[in-house]
């Protein structure tokens, strides 16, 4: 459990710019469709949010040019520096943190299941199964966090949604106005995405490529 929560800290710091920049990529095309809709967001809202007026290349009544991930990333740095590309790390930290500690304590357990004995390793459809077992399994249960985080990385609100000061602010938010149920929105979705990936990885680990691969680069640094 220890290694898993290590292992989750460490992750979070490469991927939430990614996870950041996605957010507002998925964002943009309902944004833009809301713009094009004179008064459906409030101008003193729009004003305030530099990234949506000139990454997003949307002014009212006019067709939205493509965003890429290149140009909000140049404009969250050039408007908010290195933290607006890590906006939301809290939450992420809250999310998968906890996701890795369920994970692989699980993953272990439900492996030792298809050992046929105590010195063999498990078939290797056995290890897919329980990859996916276990992911889906951990992914629905931080769930909760995942609509935090993606709540507080969405940078530009449309009409008629909450702004959020903080993961505490939001969760409360959302609990008041939207109930319990809201926590697990997406939650089958990204159980779909998850087992599938980590079924995948644990395949890729028994079939050794993982070591296959270090192996060669430490003969390589060894022969240069």
């Amino acid at each position: 459990m220890l290694a898993g929560c290590a292992a989750g800290m460490c992750q979070v710091i490469v991927t939430t710019p990614m996870e950041m920049l996605k957010i507002q990529l998925q964002d943009a095309g309902r944004l833009a469709a809301q713009q094009r809709k004179p008064g459906l967001i409030p101008p003193t809202r729009l004003a305030a949010n530099t990234v949506l007026c000139r990454s997003y290349n949307v002014v009212p009544n006019s067709s939205a040019r493509a965003v890429s991930a290149t140009q909000i990333a140049r404009e969250l740095l050039h408007t908010q520096g290195i933290q607006g590309l890590y906006k939301g790390l809290g939450a992420t930290l809250l999310r998968d943190v906890p996701f890795s500690i369920v994970y692989f304590p699980l993953f272990a357990n439900l492996n030792k299941l298809g050992k046929p004995s105590p010195d063999e390793a498990a078939p290797f459809y056995w290890s897919f199964i329980s990859g996916c077992v276990a992911g889906s399994t951990a992914a629905v249960a931080v769930n909760p966090c995942d609509v935090v985080k993606t709540r507080l990385q969405s940078l530009s609100k449309g009409a008629n949604e909450d702004t959020y000061s903080g993961i505490v602010d939001c969760f409360s938010k959302i609990m008041r106005r939207e109930g319990p149920s809201a926590f697990l929105k997406g939650a089958g979705c990204r159980a779909l995405v998850i087992a599938p990936l980590f079924g995948i990885v644990q395949v890729m680990y028994f079939l050794g490529v993982g070591e296959f691969i270090v192996s060669q680069t430490q003969l390589k640094l060894i022969s240069d």
